[in-house]
C-alpha cells in the first residue's frame, strides 16, 4: 500500500482535536505528570471519574525517570511496594522494609495503566492561569509549552474542571499561580506557600500523606507540591510516598463525590 502523507497529517489533526474537545470539560484536571500525578490519574479514572492530566514537558514521569542522580533505580517502602504489585511493576527486596524497582518500568507501567483506565494525558501543554468564579474553582487556562518557552504573545485556551490537582513537584506551580493572580488565602498555617524544607526521607515520607489535601476550595496538592506548600521536608529518591499521595487524593475526591 502506498502511504498518503496528507492522510497521515489529517489523522493526527482530527484525532487529537477530538481528544482535546472531549476533555475540554472534566471532573478533575491534574497539572504535572510525575509519579503522584500519574498515580492520581490512574486511581481516579479506574473509579469512573473523568480526568485529564497536563504535563508541560515532552516526557512524563517527573523525577522518577532518573531515579537517584541518574541511576535509574528507585526505592519504595512496604506500603509503596503494595502499589507496585497492584500495577504489575517488578520489585526486589534490598533490605528489611526496602524494595527497589526499575524507574523506567515503573513510569511506563504507571502511564500505561492510567491511560488504559481512562485517564487522558496531554503532554507539551502548560497551565498558565486558573479560572476562579467568585470563590469557586472553574478550570484551567492552557497554552503550548513551546509558546510559553519562546515568550510568544499567543492567547491561551481554557478547560472547565470542578477540581484541580497540583502535582507539579517542588515548584508547586499551580498554587503559586493561585496565590499570585487571585491573592487567595491558602489553607496553610500562614495562608501562603510555606516552602520546602531540606531533604529528610523519613520525615518527608511520613508528612506527605498528611499534606495531601485541599489547599483552597476545589484545589488539592499531591506529591512534593504538597510538602512544598505546607512547609515540610523533601525525601529524595524514595518514591513510595509519591505513589501513596496520588492514591490518597483520589480516595478523598471519591469520598467527596459520594457524599
Amino acid at each position: 500500500m502506498e502511504l498518503d502523507d496528507l492522510i497521515v497529517s489529517r489523522a493526527i489533526i482530527e484525532r487529537f482535536s477530538q481528544k482535546l474537545l472531549d476533555y475540554s470539560e472534566v471532573e478533575v484536571a491534574i497539572v504535572g505528570g510525575g509519579p503522584s500525578g500519574l498515580m492520581a490519574s490512574y486511581s481516579l479514572a479506574r473509579r469512573g471519574i473523568k480526568v485529564a492530566l497536563f504535563e508541560k514537558r515532552l516526557s512524563i514521569g517527573g523525577g522518577m525517570w532518573g531515579g537517584g542522580m541518574m541511576f535509574n533505580e528507585i526505592v519504595v517502602q512496604e506500603e509503596g511496594k503494595k502499589i507496585l504489585d497492584e500495577l504489575g511493576v517488578a520489585s526486589r527486596k534490598y533490605h528489611e522494609g526496602y524494595y527497589t524497582a526499575d524507574s523506567i518500568q515503573t513510569v511506563t507501567t504507571l502511564a500505561s495503566q492510567a491511560t488504559k483506565a481512562g485517564a487522558q494525558i496531554f503532554n507539551l501543554i502548560s497551565a498558565e492561569d486558573v479560572m476562579v468564579r467568585g470563590e469557586c474553582m472553574a478550570g484551567l487556562v492552557l497554552n503550548w509549552s513551546a509558546v510559553v518557552m519562546a515568550g510568544l504573545h499567543i492567547d491561551p485556551l481554557s478547560v472547565k474542571a470542578k477540581t484541580l490537582i497540583d502535582a507539579t513537584g517542588h515548584a508547586a506551580e499551580l498554587v503559586k499561580i493561585l496565590r499570585k493572580k487571585c491573592g487567595v488565602r491558602l489553607l496553610t498555617e500562614t495562608g501562603e506557600i510555606m516552602g520546602e524544607k531540606s531533604m529528610w526521607a523519613d520525615r518527608g515520607e511520613r508528612s506527605i500523606l498528611d499534606n495531601t489535601r485541599e489547599v483552597y476550595p476545589g484545589v488539592y496538592v499531591v506529591g512534593m507540591a504538597a510538602n512544598a506548600v505546607f512547609g515540610d521536608h523533601r525525601m529524595g529518591p524514595i518514591f513510595g510516598g509519591m505513589l501513596l499521595s496520588g492514591k490518597k487524593v483520589a480516595d478523598l475526591l471519591a469520598v467527596g463525590q459520594s457524599s
